[in-house]
């Protein structure tokens, strides 16, 4: 690494990771706040920006974006992994905060006044994401960013991570009183999954339950509609819990299953014994997908009635 006195750069790596499960749900972070400072980032920039996530914003540089994107799938192919995919929300939420660290005059993951990652990046795109990091940098170029980067591991990490496909990028420019001109850095990664219509959501659940019974040698139920049991489900996510009111009226004439997941067709583990019981005739489905103050970009809320 160049350590001449010419050379200035810096940065920070930070990572979440959400992996839900049914009836569960965590996350690690890596550096904490900031100390607190002057600045204060507002929830009106933010909406401004999820309204019109590609504004041209004249201290964004475009050119250095592209070229950080470029460079980071020319490493991710060296390395045999699938390229990253320019996400116009997650380059919202980039922005902003690489923003928001010029007007500060740090670096950071979490400046005062702002939401942690997976809530800022949750504001701005509609993608459904389970996973989600981010490396910061201040340096000359793109070029230069991306070289120091690749030679710290734990940024190097997020920019390998098989994991990650979707990528936002944020560069703003700080062009200091003496002519010279350095970049705030910003890349937001995340693990985007794919999107279901409630439709072949519910269908995807439906076919699990009866791969569940087959697996324990029990015969497939018959399935039937149950509007009632996508209310109730709708009804959960609106409460963002799974004990509400209409679930304990559903109980009194089903047997019924509540759960939030982030992939349709996977069943929590222990629903096998409610759902490949004997004497069982039929069943229904019932599903609603929304953000959440606990999923922030989202997940499914389940109803599973059996009788």
């Amino acid at each position: 690494m160049d350590t001449a006195p010419r050379l200035l750069f810096a940065f920070l790596l930070g990572t979440l990771g959400l992996i839900s499960s049914p009836r569960a749900a965590w996350s690690a972070e890596g550096p904490g706040p900031a100390a607190p400072t002057s600045h204060k980032a507002t929830l009106k920039l933010a909406a401004a920006v999820a309204a019109a996530p590609d504004i041209p914003f004249h201290d964004y540089d475009f050119q250095w974006e592209q070229q950080l994107l470029e460079l980071a799938n020319q490493s991710r192919a060296q390395a045999g992994l699938q390229p990253l995919v320019l996400d116009s929300g997650l380059s919202a939420a980039a922005r902003l905060h690489a923003h928001a660290m010029l007007d500060a005059g740090q670096l950071s993951h979490r400046l005062d006044g702002e939401p942690a990652l997976a809530n800022r990046l949750a504001v701005v795109t509609k993608l459904q994401l389970d996973q989600e990091g981010e490396n910061v940098a201040f340096d000359h170029d793109a070029a230069q960013g991306h070289e120091h980067l690749m030679l710290s591991p734990p940024h190097r990490a997020n920019l390998l991570n098989p994991a990650y496909n979707v990528v936002g990028l944020g560069v703003v420019h700080n062009r200091g009183s003496g002519g010279e001109d350095r970049l705030y850095i910003v890349q937001d990664f995340g693990h985007a999954l794919p999107s279901f219509t409630p439709a072949e959501a519910k269908d995807r659940i439906a076919s699990a339950v009866n791969q569940m019974r087959r697996q324990a040698s029990q015969s497939d139920l018959k399935r039937r509609d149950l509007p009632i049991a996508d209310e109730a489900a709708c009804s959960m996510a609106q409460a963002d819990k799974l004990g509400i009111s209409s679930i304990q009226q559903l109980a009194e004439r089903y047997s019924v299953l509540t759960y939030t997941t982030l992939v349709p067709g996977k069943l929590p583990v222990d629903a096998s014994n409610a759902i490949a019981g004997r004497g069982l005739r039929s069943f229904s489905v019932g599903a609603c997908y929304s953000r959440t103050e606990t999923y922030t970009t989202g997940a499914y809320w389940v109803v599973v009635t059996l009788e």
